[in-house]
């Protein structure tokens, strides 16, 4: 039982280590200063609706580019690229991060406060026609 364990939780960490870098978190401050700087790519993956209604300034529609997303990153895969839902409940990012990083994008990260939290900071956002 004792060597189940020790098997178990080395697993555990192995799989932990494994998924730490996939789509880890950004945090409001870098995510504002990547935005300023122009150093992001920005993935919104909220749906069509709420994109049209109010995004992150220079975000890609993720759902409506969904099919041919590549054509939206940039060549350098080592390039800064952050998914984002509606708020820190919402799954849907991590469709955007998953596509980024099998296309080989290995700096992909996730803004867990997602469109709201980035409202309620004050933040500018666009709207689409």
């Amino acid at each position: 039982m004792k060597h189940l364990l020790i098997a178990f939780s080395v697993l555990s960490l192995l799989t932990l280590n494994a998924l730490a870098g996939a789509g880890s978190d950004i945090s409001l401050a870098d995510l504002k200063k990547a935005v300023a700087d122009k150093s992001v790519t920005l993935l919104d993956a909220n749906g069509a609706e709420s994109y049209k209604a109010a995004h992150i300034p220079g975000a890609v529609d993720y759902f409506s580019s969904e099919a041919d997303i590549a054509k939206s990153l940039p060549a350098d895969k080592g390039a800064l690229i952050v998914a984002y839902c509606y708020s820190p409940a919402c799954p849907a990012y991590k469709q955007a991060v998953t596509a980024a990083e099998k296309l080989g994008y290995t700096n992909v990260k996730h803004f867990p406060g997602g469109i709201s939290g980035w409202k309620s900071a004050g933040e500018p956002v666009e709207s689409a026609k």
